[in-house]
């Protein structure tokens, strides 16, 4: 059987640190409200000279440095975002430009925060089909720039950042199984209005967000895919080596790996430092993990991620 398997995995944080006393001096909120709500402490904020390419370049470049590939060896490149460079064309296209590769595909994803587990299962059916050997994968976000920093209930929440990782072609188990699911009918629970037509933006081009409700269905959906997810390959939780969960609200995570019965230790967290940065999140999660030792070659994983739209999903695979 043909799997598609992670062989490289790259992050990148902007420099910028936004802490929560620097952020009690912008709304009317608190540290201690903020991390009892959320658990965010620290979020990295991009440049105002840095793009959603310039973040995905570097993580790309480190995930292909970990994979020890070129660039030129991608057959598909697909990038994860909700912040493009352009309205046209892609910002995986850029990013494309910018690597140095000819010639292969590449799209962008729009699925907001489960850009990449929507990117990666899309990327792991081209792989077992043999319509690509080798994707880069990434998910990258500047959603600093759609917040409103006046409005305590979002700009609390969302940090910028990009992370990445190459898939190969491999006979040895990678990817299991991917489940994804959507429902608009919760449109207006988090959204940002806006649309561009003649030239101009019309309407609110800030997020909004529902927290009660995001935060009710979240804990409902991302349940439910995970048990599905394990059904699916015929796994119990104690088959699992590690959670890495949407870095969206401690509150969510720690219900989920409540659900699996999964130790808080055996969950990878980095909501603490980055925020929720999206498409990002996942990956540079994953990322992290990696290259702090914790996770390991062999080690089975399940990813999570609930965005607008909404959209969910998760991807069970062995690293």
């Amino acid at each position: 059987m043909n799997y598609s398997r992670i062989i490289g995995t790259g992050g990148y944080l902007p420099e910028k640190i936004l802490t929560n006393a620097e952020l009690e001096t912008l709304v009317e909120t608190s540290d201690q409200w903020i991390v009892e709500r959320t658990g965010i402490r620290t979020r990295h904020l991009a440049a105002e000279d840095q793009d959603t390419c310039d973040l995905a370049e570097k993580a790309a470049r480190r995930a292909l440095d970990m994979a020890k590939c070129d660039a030129s060896e991608m057959d598909l490149i697909i990038l994860a975002t909700t912040t493009p460079d352009r309205i046209f064309p892609s910002t995986a296209c850029l990013l494309q430009a910018r690597l140095g590769n000819h010639g292969a595909i590449a799209f962008d994803i729009q699925a907001v925060c489960s850009g990449f587990i929507y990117a990666l299962t899309i990327a792991d059916k081209f792989i077992k089909t043999g319509a690509a050997r080798r994707a880069l994968i990434v998910g990258a976000d500047i959603f600093s720039r759609i917040i409103n920093w006046s409005d305590r209930n979002t700009c609390v929440l969302f940090g910028d950042g990009a992370g990445a990782v190459v898939l190969e072609s491999s006979t040895q188990p990678g990817i299991l199984s991917s489940h994804l699911h959507a429902d608009g009918a919760y449109k207006d629970l988090l959204t940002v209005p806006a649309t561009i037509a003649q030239g101009r933006l019309h309407g609110d081009a800030f997020t909004k967000m529902q927290g009660n409700e995001v935060f009710k269905f979240a804990i409902k959906a991302l349940s439910q895919v995970v048990d599905e997810a394990l059904a699916a390959n015929q796994l119990d939780q104690d088959a699992l080596d590690w959670l890495v969960p949407h870095q969206a609200n401690i509150r969510i995570i720690t219900a989920t790996a409540k659900k699996l019965k999964l130790p808080m230790e055996k969950v990878v967290v980095t909501v603490s430092e980055h925020g929720n940065t999206s498409a990002a999140s996942v990956p540079l999660a994953l990322d992290v993990a990696v290259r702090d030792g914790r996770i390991q070659r062999g080690d089975t994983l399940l990813l999570e991620a609930i965005g607008g739209g909404f959209t969910w999903g998760a991807v069970l695979l062995k690293l």
